[in-house]
């Protein structure tokens, strides 16, 4: 029997479960707080200027592709990509940088120029990492959450000494040169966790860096949210914007439904796509799984302070997208992950989507998204913001050999405050749980919810893990479970 099922939050996780369940003939509302769709994908359009307010690397290409399949539609259906080449640029100080190839070729060759030997291991380390990749996306990361032994087959037999080695041990018996060593352990920063803490299994990331390549939707990630609401639409779902959640309602230890701005709206399942520990705070005590007590133990993934600025002239010397490694990059994770505190010398990355989309930006300008990793919940105030911009503008400035903070039109930030504020997130986290080894699979918090029938989460705090791609799965693989138990 058809079900009316409602979803609260509208990021990627939630798109893609309101996508899977309507296709199953489910009777699908989506409820937004904010103006627009997308969650954290949000876009900021001012003056001119079009930013992506959140994710801004196109990753896994596959993941997408598999998801529209899923629908017999193709991303071309609802979008336009371009591969980026370069891939990324990493600047490690003045007239010190490396721009990574589109085409594992020429990063082979590039690695080779700087340290002689290096091509061959990193074709070898690139053999294993597809590997690992094939395992992990192919079969792992579209499992449940719901028992260990998910996690056993033969493959990952065979791989059980990855479990207990790390990415950063890996990369250092293998390679000599910093530089390069810090461009094989950048692509995990994207699970969330620091290098010296994630499994060496996950070296699936670099495979995903350098095999598959950065891609670009046209006008950005709003491209990529369009579309799958376009799909969702198609299917029948429906979108309720400025829809603020007050409570989930809970009788019988079953929910029949939300209070949406004052309202009652009635539904035989409610899944929720906001933040995981957020939504337990609109239930009852008794009915919350996860104590505060669990919640400040688990690793989180980095916040972020992000600057969308506008500038009156063209920036040199850069590409769309931009590591800047000039500091102790090990330092700033300890400043993260160990001791929480505004970093003493921050690494930021910055992107410039005018480089490949002129329309983002007026005629003769360019648009710059700044972004710099913190520790979650630490103090945010307007005086902070200020110091940490003018911070990476002098370092940006002296790498890139260029004068523009007179050329800023205007700047806004975003940061913990705001994640709050906007997203409900928890200490004001940008991407989630992190994808620790005690924080991976059935270890991470359940799709289902164990004290409330017919209650379902989805998203970056649950399986897989942080993250645009896992969230396409995480909506997949809720709705899978709502078919089978409901």
């Amino acid at each position: 029997m058809n079900k009316n099922i409602s979803i609260i939050g509208s990021g990627f996780s939630a798109l893609s479960a309101a996508c899977y369940l309507a296709k199953d003939g489910n009777n699908v509302t989506v409820y937004e707080k904010n103006s627009t769709i997308g969650g954290r994908a949000r876009q900021l359009i001012k003056s001119g200027f079009t930013f992506d307010m959140g994710p801004s690397w196109y990753w896994m290409p596959d993941i997408f592709e598999r998801f529209f399949a899923d629908f017999n539609k193709k991303p071309s259906d609802y979008y336009h990509l371009t591969k980026l080449s370069p891939a990324y640029k990493v600047f490690f100080g003045v007239d010190n940088f490396i721009a990574i190839a589109d085409n594992l070729e020429e990063i082979c060759a590039t690695f080779e120029e700087i340290e002689t030997g290096s091509g061959k291991k990193l074709e070898a380390f690139m053999k294993e990492a597809q590997d690992n990749y094939n395992i992990a996306i192919k079969n792992l990361v579209y499992r449940p959450g719901e028992s260990p032994m998910e996690l056993v087959t033969i493959e990952t037999a065979k791989r059980v000494n990855q479990f207990f080695s790390t990415i950063s041990r890996d990369v250092r018996k293998k390679f000599k040169d910093e530089k390069l060593r810090q461009i094989l352990e950048f692509p995990v920063l994207f699970l969330g966790a620091k290098p010296s803490k994630t499994p060496s299994f996950y070296s699936f990331m670099n495979f995903a860096d350098f095999g598959l390549g950065t891609w670009q939707p046209t006008n950005g990630f709003s491209d990529v949210v369009v579309g799958m609401s376009n799909l969702a639409k198609e299917l029948g779902v429906v979108f309720k914007t400025n829809a603020n959640i007050e409570k989930i309602i809970v009788e019988n230890n079953t929910t029949k439904g939300i209070i949406c701005n004052g309202n009652i709206e009635n539904a035989d399942v409610v899944l929720s796509g906001a933040d995981y520990h957020h939504t337990e705070t609109l239930l009852d005590n008794e009915y919350r799984q996860y104590s505060e007590k669990y919640w400040s133990k688990k690793v989180f993934a980095p916040s972020s302070l992000l600057f969308y600025v506008g500038f009156d002239k063209k920036i040199e010397n850069v590409e769309h997208h931009n590591l800047f490694f000039d500091v102790d990059f090990n330092k700033h994770a300890e400043e993260i992950y160990d001791k929480p505190s505004w970093p003493s010398e921050p690494l930021f990355y910055a992107n410039f989507t005018s480089k490949t989309n002129a329309k983002t930006a007026p005629e003769g300008c360019e648009n710059g998204f700044f972004l710099i990793p913190i520790a979650p919940g630490i103090e945010d105030t307007n005086e902070l913001r200020e110091l940490y911009f003018n911070k990476i503008i002098e370092r940006f400035e002296r790498i890139t050999n260029q004068n523009i903070r007179k050329n800023i039109i205007f700047k806004e930030s975003f940061c913990v405050n705001d994640f709050i504020k906007d997203y409900n997130s928890y200490k004001g986290n940008a991407y989630g749980m992190a994808n620790t080894l005690l924080q991976t699979a059935f270890l991470r918090p359940n799709l289902k919810s164990k004290k409330v029938n017919k209650l379902y989460f989805t998203g970056q705090l649950t399986v897989p893990g942080p993250g645009v791609p896992p969230a396409l799965i995480s909506g997949k693989l809720v709705a899978e479970l709502i078919k089978k138990y409901e």
